[in-house]
Order: structure tokens, then sequence, then C-alpha cells
């Protein structure tokens, strides 16, 4: 009874020995590649010194014959390691029976480190596949998010770093890494210069986020997931970089809200730094802009791609001391739109007797900065062909609105300031309530409803469509863009068809959601198209670039300043004559006005410029038809 007693502790202890050993060889090998290499490494190391050991007691005649225990030592390692090493092996039994112990034990442990190494390797490249490695950047774009807009995102960035020797993309989505890099290089091919990292996690994970090294980035670039409301998943990423420990100065953000109603909380959430784009509002001045005067999303599109032209802002310091007039002519590659002050204001189209300061930045229109260069000389100007008769004066219109979306009431209320008084306006909608509901005091539009659905041909003809001088086609709410696209293009075409026997008798300008189908649309010959998102996911790459363009796009588009303008070329050259773009510069400086550019009625539908030519060679003759618009920032 008290040996049962003695043992049963001993026994307990033993037992809690072994689970500790076992526990912690367990600990070991859950450590992964590197642990189970350091095993296989003492096996072997004990197999080599065991055999070794033996051989020198058991057998010590063949032992002195091959360099004593030490000798042994590195012939059972090669042993060990190469099973081919013992075939030449003599001496007695014991000691060919150790370097056959050797030689077995050897091929077990070889085998298994093949194992280990080839299970490691695999592991590792997955891990890798993943896209959960931290990046080692700087000076690097991050974008935040995918849709459709990482594509157009990431091709501009490309084609604005193409003259850097080295540039770096780095996208945080929660998708598969190998999935985002072949999206990539099936939609866009290859990027040039612009290396695009991807990588897997969660932009509201700080974990996650540091994957990027945001701190280190140039920009970062904030974009909305295709889901329903993705204002609120942008607001809360700029929450997570609000609440962010930044190292060192913070980069400056860039985002868009598709609400308008979310504009100030997300500009609350992205704080001083950020910059954050009404893309409902920038798409409803566009419809009405472009509604007045075809082509503009065109030109636009010019100027937010970096393909096209760009504007630059550089110190001009032999321009100092002359008036914005005079500083029209002075660039021999290059059009002055404007002005920045050392305090930051941008002033777009600035009065022409404006002088401009030592310490003041020209804002410059150029297909590169590499090509701004001031002329020795102005090119003379061909006075004669300067156009003597009054500008054209507006009228008052009939513009016809098909279809409805939660814009419409906006686009009516902003089309109200820009139109002259007694203008009118018809809603064409299969809508059962009234959309004028929602409209509040109009000063020049007198508005119209009738319950039409505009993709039926014999509808649209009651309505009197000929009667109409502009017509606006909205994508109907409550679809998605496919299916809206589609009904946009079966009411384009019923339009073009039912205007085909009366000549040119209305403008059309359309709204688009998915650029893919513009190309389809093309076949419609409407006068203009808005892609918002595309032009959205271009200003976004623009602002990442340089964050002080959001002040002259915003004034390009608002109501209140300058704007742009397709204006008839008759108001600036005499049709027919002879001159060149330096004329047509001076001529609408004469008016307050700065040229950019000249479209061409006759390219009105041949992509990809659709007829719009801008910055053009200021000495090389042209010559306007009646036809032709001349492209202008003007005040009204």
């Amino acid at each position: 009874m008290r040996r049962g007693t003695s043992t049963s502790p001993r026994r307990r202890r033993l037992a809690r020995r072994r689970d500790r050993l076992r526990y912690w060889f367990d600990g070991t090998m859950a450590r992964g590649t590197p642990a189970l290499i350091a095993w296989l490494g003492l096996a072997s190391a004990v197999l080599i010194v065991v055999v070794a050991t033996l051989a020198t007691l058991l057998s010590p005649r063949d032992t002195d014959a091959n360099g004593h225990w030490g000798g042994m030592i590195w012939r059972s390692l090669l042993r060990t390691l190469d099973p081919g090493t013992m075939g030449d092996d003599e001496g007695s039994g014991p000691f060919l029976a150790l370097m056959l112990a050797a030689t077995v034990g050897g091929i077990f442990i070889v085998s298994a480190l093949i194992g280990v190494l080839t299970t490691g390797l695999e592991g590792k490249i997955t891990e890798l596949r993943k896209g959960r490695s931290q990046i080692v950047e700087s000076g690097h774009t991050v974008i935040l998010g995918w849709s459709e807009q990482v594509f157009t995102v990431v091709a501009e960035l490309a084609e604005a770093n193409k003259g850097q020797g080295r540039s770096r993309i780095a996208i945080l989505a929660d998708r598969d890494k190998v999935d985002m890099e072949d999206a990539l290089r099936r939609r866009i091919g290859d990027t040039g210069r612009t290396r695009v990292v991807c990588r897997r996690g969660n932009p509201l994970k700080i974990e996650d986020l540091d994957l990027v090294s945001p701190s280190t980035a140039r920009s970062i670039i904030v974009l909305a997931p295709p889901v329903q409301d993705s204002d609120n998943h942008v607001i809360k990423v700029l929450l997570s970089l609000g609440a962010r420990a930044w190292d060192g100065e913070r980069p400056h953000v860039v985002a868009a809200v598709h609400h308008s109603g979310n504009l100030p909380a997300a500009r609350l959430a992205g704080g001083p730094s950020a910059q954050v784009i009404d893309a409902d509002d920038m798409a409803i001045q566009l419809i009405v802009q472009s509604h007045r005067q075809s082509g503009l999303s065109t030109v636009c599109l010019d100027l937010l791609n970096y393909a096209g032209h760009e504007f630059y802002m550089r110190p001009e310091p032999r321009l100092a001391g002359r008036t914005y007039g005079a500083a029209l002519s002075a660039y021999e590659l290059g059009i002055p739109v404007g002005v920045r002050t050392a305090a930051g204001t941008v002033l777009v189209n600035p009065p022409p007797g404006r002088v401009i300061a030592a310490d003041d930045e020209i804002i410059v229109l150029a297909e590169d900065d590499l090509l701004i260069r001031l002329a020795d000389e102005p090119v003379p100007v061909v006075t004669d062909a300067v156009a003597t008769a009054a500008a054209t004066v507006p009228k008052a219109e009939r513009t016809l609105l098909a279809g409805w979306n939660e814009r419409g009431v906006k686009i009516i209320e902003l089309l109200d300031a820009f139109v002259e008084p007694g203008s009118h306006l018809t809603i064409a909608a299969p809508s059962d309530d009234d959309p004028r509901a929602g409209l509040g005091t109009l000063a020049n539009l007198d508005v119209a409803f009738v319950r039409c659905d505009p993709t039926d041909r014999g509808q649209l003809e009651q309505l009197g469509v000929i009667g109409f001088q502009r017509i606006i086609v909205l994508g109907d709410a409550g679809l998605d863009p496919q299916h809206a696209d589609a009904r946009t293009l079966v009411t384009l075409l019923h339009l073009r068809d039912l205007e085909e026997p009366h000549g040119d008798p209305y403008s059309i300008v359309s709204e688009i959601h998915d650029d893919a189908n513009r190309e389809v649309a093309q076949v419609t010959k409407a006068d203009d198209f808005i892609v918002s998102d595309k032009l959205i996911s271009l200003m976004l790459t623009q602002l990442s670039e340089n964050r002080h363009l959001h002040d002259v796009f915003t004034d390009l588009l608002d109501p209140e300043g300058s704007e742009l303008y397709l204006k008839p070329a008759s108001d600036y050259l005499r049709p027919g004559a002879v001159a060149n773009f330096a004329t047509v510069i001076e001529a609408a400086r004469r008016r307050g006005e700065t040229a950019l550019g000249y479209r061409l009625h006759d390219r009105f539908h041949v992509p990809p410029d659709y007829g719009v030519i801008l910055n053009p060679p200021k000495a090389a003759p042209l010559t306007l038809t009646a036809d032709d618009t001349v492209i202008v920032l003007a005040e009204d």
C-alpha cells in the first residue's frame, strides 16, 4: 500500500514531463518550415555522430583507414546526403552495416527535407499570391477600393507618368490579388514604366491599410465600390484615413460622392487635406451646359485626359508686369487660361488688363509641360479676318427632357439659370407622378409635363419633337445601368429617325452610364454624350497629380464666373477668310474671352476627337465656316 502511494506521484510527474515535452515539441513544429528544417538538421547531426562513434568503437581498423573519428563524421555526412556514396565501401561487417544505416537514415531525412522545402515554398508562393505582404515604396499613388473606375484611373496615371523614369501605383481592395492583376492586364495592357502593385485587404482596417504604405505615398484616391449606398463606404474610408496617425506630412486624398446630400459629411470626414468631388453636381452641370452647346463633354474629356491637353501651373518671371491680355500671345506653344496668385487664389480668364505679379503662376493649356515655351515674337494677327459683325444674340428655346431620374429637378433648376427668359421645357417620362412637384420657383423656364414612354416611337411623334430645338435624354430611374442605357439607345434611334426627313431641327444630349456603350451609341449620331463615371475618374486622376487644379475645374463648371463655351466661329472670324489661330485668340481677347481651340462641323461625328481641336498651332493657316464653333472661356 505504501509502495503504491510512493510510485503514484512519480508516475504523475513523469506524465506531466512527457506532456510538457510533447507540448514544447508541438509548439516548435507549429512554427512552420524553419522549425521543421531545424529538427531535420538535428536528426541528421545525431545520426552522423552516432554512426561515426559506433564505427570507431566497433570497427577501429576501418575507422583508422578512413581518417579516424573526424574522417568518419565526414564520410557519414556524405552517405547521409548522397546514398550513392556507399557503392564502393569495403570493410568489416559492422562497418558496412553502420554505413548502410547512415545511408538509409539519410534517405528518410533528405526525403523529408525535400518535402518540407517544397511545402514551405508552396506556402510562401500562396501567401504572396494572396497579396498580404507590405510594399516598400515612396512617392507612389495609392488607390483604395475597386470598381470600373479603377481601369480609367490606372490608365491615366500610367499616361501621366510616361515621361518619368519610375512610378508606382498601389491598389488595396478586398478582392483576390491575382484576379485584380489579370483584370488590369486584360483591360489596360502595358502600363509602360509604371508598375501596378495589388494588395488584398479592407481599407477600413489599419493593418490592411499599412500594406500599401500610405504614409510615404504622394496621393491617395478613394474609389466608391459598385454597391448600394457606396457613398457611405467612401465616408468611412475618409474617416479611417483621418483617424490614422501619419508619419510626417499626410498625402492629399481625393474622392467622389455620387449624391450631393452626402458631400458635407464626406468633406467633414476627409478633413482639410482631402478633396471630395460632387459627382452628381458635376454630371448635372455638364448635361445642362452641353444641352446649350453640343460638344462640351468632348472638350472636357480632352482637358481631363492625359492623352490630350491638360492644364499646368508654372511661374513665368518674364511675364511679370505684363497684362493677362498681352500674355495670351506670349507663348509659342501653350495657351494661358488664367493665373494662380501667391495666396492660392485661382483666376480663370481674368480681365485682359489684369497685371501679372512676379509671384503669380500662369495656368497654361498644353499637350505636355515639356512643350510649353515662350515665343521670341508674337505670331502676326490677320486683322482683316477678324469678324466685325455683332455677336450672335441668344434666343429663347424649346427643350424636351426625355426620361426622368433623381437628377431631373436639379437639371431643370440649373437650366433655368442659363436659358433666356421665355424658354420652354417639356418633361416626357413614363412617371405616374408629376415631376414638377419638386421644382422651386423658376425665373426663365416654363415647364410642362407629358406622360410618355420615350422608347415608343408613336408617343414621340405625338409630342411633336420636330418643334423642339434641344433634347436631353436621361437614363430611367430604378433600372440597372445596362438596361437604362439600352432604353436610352432606343430613344436616340427614334429621335434621329424622326428628324431625318426634316434636316437637322434639334440637337441631342444624352446621359450614358457605361462608357463602353458610348461607342455603340455613336450610330445614333447624338450631338453629345455625358459619361459621368468616366469624367469623374479622369477628374480624380488629375487632382491626384495636382490638387490645385480643383479650383480650375470648379470655376469652369460653375455658372458664376467664366465657363467653357462653344460659340459660332462667325463671331470671331469672317467665314471663309484665311487667318490663323493667333487671330482667333486676338478676336476673343477683344471680347474679354480666352480662345482655347475650335470644333469643325464636318468632323462632328468622327472619332476620336469628334472635330474638337485644342491648342492648335498659332501660325498655321486656318479657315473656319459659319457652321464651325470656337471654344472659349467666357462669362456668358
